[in-house]
């Protein structure tokens, strides 16, 4: 049976994007980031009650999600003091607690939808499109079942995107960059015609030629210095060699002191963690330039939860670390040492590595420390600053991960942390970044990557 024309029908027809816009949020945006609340500039924001019942149920506890609802009432209370019913009506001015760019729009409570959940934020903001005929009503969430609800109810729905760093993670920054042509003797590098400026710490090839960056002046000119071979029949970084150019990269950058932070992004088997642990393993035994290995990873399981752990912090840890396991056999048995030998040598290498949740990260300093954070990928932007803020004096913070594996809710490729830190600590002249490709476990793994 064809549908009533509604009461709208008759009315001159205005199009969504020359309509001023009226945004409902969800749980999920302020849950992943509190400062939503000021991140629309001139549009009114409508808040369901039904939101507010939600955050109230999630505040308890010490996970990041729990900090950051209790940072979102903390908002909401500062924008409600001294407010009357009647500018609960007319709107609060979300300016006076701007933590940016102070935004013009106000800020309305939906008292529409009784109950809770998905359905009570949807019929909130169903009712508010029929009062709203001047404005396009659109409900911003993270959460893609109810973005779908919202869409087959005829409500327009979007996913919240300013916490994106990038359009499209294709354009992510790779750290490494192939020359059309390697510059004449005495001559500065400078990148081609109609590509971006060179940055520091950019690994740049031509042919069989590598070097890094050192600096850019203001004008684009690079100084660089030869890399290191790390290949067979170069040097070797605690016994092993690089298989690849990405790898030959990746340890003149994570040997290179003057680096303190490399990130290290590509599929599994590209040796990320070999290549960080024998790069720290060789600075702290040989170049005694730091006291201890430091490692640790965001806790995400990809199967069923197997329920508590016993024991103290690094035994808890113990089972979400299987790479680096995996990682000191391959590091701690040469062939030559024999069994006794071989054994000897792993409880020498774990005597100064150290385990650590990054759930206690909160507060501490490292100094003179390797640290190596693996699985990056499924950590925000604002827990990766709170894990690098720790790092003292002559410590070196490496990150670890591939934005293909992301386990976390609401997160994607282009709102990880991983893809933030590499994006923001390009221009410094302190930081390197590589994107490895090519995997180096077995043709049986190269291929199950492709085909399967």
């Amino acid at each position: 049976m064809p549908r009533k024309p509604s009461r709208r029908s008759g009315r001159k027809a205005v199009t969504d994007s020359a309509r001023p816009r009226a945004y409902v949020l969800d749980t999920s945006v302020l849950m992943h980031d509190p400062t939503a609340l000021f991140r629309f500039q001139e549009h009114d924001l409508y808040l369901p009650v039904a939101v507010v019942r939600e955050l109230d149920a999630a505040k308890q506890g010490l996970s990041e999600e729990a900090r950051n609802v209790r940072q979102v009432s903390r908002f909401l209370d500062a924008l409600l003091t001294r407010a009357g019913p009647g500018e609960l009506t007319a709107g609060l001015p979300l300016a006076p607690v701007a933590v940016a760019e102070a935004p013009s729009g106000r800020l309305f409570f939906l008292r529409d939808g009784d109950g809770r959940g998905d359905k009570a934020i949807l019929a909130g903001a169903l009712h508010l499109r029929e009062h709203l005929d001047d404005r396009t009503v659109v409900l911003v969430t993270k959460d893609i079942n109810l973005r779908i609800q919202a869409t087959v109810a005829g409500l327009r729905a979007e996913d919240y995107h300013s916490d994106q760093v990038l359009d499209d993670v294709d354009l992510l920054y790779r750290g490494i960059r192939e020359l059309p042509q390697w510059p004449e003797a005495g001559r500065a590098m400078t990148a081609p015609d109609g590509e971006p400026a060179l940055a520091p710490r950019e690994c740049v090839c031509h042919g069989d030629r590598e070097a890094i960056v050192t600096a850019v002046d203001e004008l684009g000119r690079a100084d660089i210095v030869p890399a290191r071979d790390f290949r067979p029949g170069g040097d070797a970084v605690w016994g092993i060699h690089a298989r690849n150019r990405e790898q030959n990269f990746a340890l003149n950058l994570l040997l290179d002191p003057e680096v303190d932070f490399v990130s290290l992004l590509g599929p599994a088997g590209t040796g990320k963690t070999l290549l960080a642990l024998a790069a720290g393993l060789v600075q702290t035994f040989d170049d005694a330039r730091y006291r201890e290995i430091v490692m640790t990873r965001a806790t995400v399981s990809i199967g069923e939860d197997i329920g508590h752990l016993p024991g103290t912090e690094e035994e808890k840890m113990t089972p979400w670390m299987g790479a680096l396991m995996d990682n000191l056999e391959v590091l701690a048995s040469p062939a030559e040492a024999g069994g006794w030998g071989q054994a000897a040598t792993r409880d020498v290498l774990q005597s100064r590595i150290r385990i650590r949740s990054l759930n206690f990260m909160r507060g501490r300093t490292f100094l003179d420390r390797f640290l190596i954070l693996d699985e990056a990928q499924n950590l925000t932007a604002k827990q990766m600053k709170t894990l690098i803020t720790r790092a003292g004096p002559g410590t070196k913070v490496v990150c670890l991960g591939n934005i293909a594996q992301i386990d976390t809710p609401y997160l994607t490729g282009t709102t990880s942390g991983l893809t933030y830190v590499a994006d923001r600590f390009r221009p410094w002249a302190h930081a390197g970044h590589v994107t490895l490709q090519r995997g180096e476990r077995s043709r049986l793994a190269d291929y199950a990557s492709e085909a399967l």
